[in-house]
């Protein structure tokens, strides 16, 4: 594998982290949103995502179609039904005083954004093995 399609490959990588992170951010900012403009409790969101072969490979087509890259295919909303907690109080809450929140459980989530965190951590550190590899094949060329 050449440098460029290595450092394409983390870089979607990175990308993809990034947007996990963002849309986890989202739903943890959140997990109390009882009325959103659509109506109703916010719905937690996930990041859909898909392999696909890296564009402008060097190699031959046999390793050429085992690269893949990752890339983000959209965000869909979580089909949970909303938790219902029984608060008579909150100006939300229904006949029977049960107010509909969030399908948002915020122990995943944290756990989540700590593997997202560790995922880009592990591509950046990828992305600099690279750099480092490229920086040393040209000092060994100079001598």
């Amino acid at each position: 594998m050449d440098l460029f399609t290595a450092m394409k490959i983390g870089g979607s990588g990175l990308s993809l982290q990034r947007t996990r992170m963002n849309v986890i951010s989202s739903n943890l900012a959140n997990a109390e949103t009882t009325r959103t403009p659509e109506g109703g409790p916010y719905r937690k969101k996930s990041v859909v995502a898909t392999a696909s072969p890296v564009e402008n490979g060097s190699f031959g087509n046999k390793l050429g179609e085992s690269l893949k890259e990752v890339k983000v295919v959209g965000i869909e909303d979580d089909k949970t039904p909303p938790r219902l907690v029984y608060d008579p109080s909150h100006p939300d809450s229904d006949d029977r005083g049960y107010v509909a929140m969030p399908n948002v459980n915020v122990i995943e989530e944290m756990v989540d954004m700590i593997n997202a965190s560790r995922a880009y951590e592990a591509n950046a550190t990828s992305i600099n093995t690279i750099k480092t590899m490229a920086q040393r094949a040209l000092e060994i060329g100079a001598r």
